[in-house]
């Protein structure tokens, strides 16, 4: 879907005491992992408006916690339940530019939604994406100016500012409402899930896609964990 590589993985499947009497409805938590020594935290040069960017930034393609977490992993569910729903396309999905950064670098939206992109800096930034699945833009944006970009089919999407090269964003598209992503603690969550058997997709943007499995039952939280590795 995503056309990511793959690389070796080892999902850990656990299941704990849960809910006892929680109905028909299950839940699944998890967390996404890295595997080995993470690397030192990269810095990228800063080449223009050095004024108001500095003159460096943390690359923050991939930020690993001191207990190895992972942020900014995008996790969905590959086999939703029968008629899962999108979630509302009126919720409203923001993505800044701010101290020369997107933030935040990863959103979500609904297939058929809208993202704002916002610039509150001082400059001129643009935003620039050529996807496969949605329309293509490339829109220079002023400070205070709002741009909205309507993203119709389920995809990952990136963005980039061609005026400040180190500045990237994704927005996930998402096909249904079981897709999370991860916080700096690496965790997700989805409730309301039928008992049964599902298969998860985990992508991240510097480590690829993985796959993983849980096992849903109404008596039980489903714990996963999941372990990407460097490239």
């Amino acid at each position: 879907m995503i056309g990511a590589r793959f690389p070796t993985v080892l999902a850990l499947l656990l299941l704990c005491g849960g809910l006892p009497g929680h109905g028909l409805a299950g839940e699944l938590r998890g967390k996404v992992v890295f595997v080995g020594v993470a690397p030192a935290p990269a810095k990228v040069p800063v080449t223009i408006d050095q004024y108001l960017c500095g003159h460096e930034k943390p690359a923050d393609d991939l930020q690993v916690s001191a207990n190895k977490e992972i942020r900014n992993a995008v996790v969905w569910i590959e086999t939703p339940p029968p008629g899962a729903p999108l979630p509302p396309r009126t919720e409203k999905v923001e993505l800044d530019q701010k101290g020369c950064a997107f933030v935040p670098r990863v959103v979500v939206v609904p297939a058929g939604g809208t993202v704002d992109f916002l610039n509150s800096d001082r400059l001129l930034h643009n935003i620039h994406a050529t996807p496969q699945r949605n329309v293509s833009f490339n829109r220079t944006q002023p400070m205070g100016r709002t741009i909205p970009v309507t993203f119709a089919e389920p995809e990952i999407v990136r963005i980039n500012c061609d005026l400040h090269a180190w500045m990237t964003a994704w927005v996930v598209v998402a096909a249904h409402s079981f897709y999370a992503v991860t916080g700096a603690d690496g965790r997700f969550a989805f409730d309301k899930l039928p008992p049964g058997q599902y298969k998860l997709q985990i992508w991240h943007e510097r480590l690829g896609t993985v796959s993983a499995s849980a096992t849903v039952s109404d008596q039980q939280v489903a714990q996963v964990t999941v372990e990407m590795k460097g490239r």
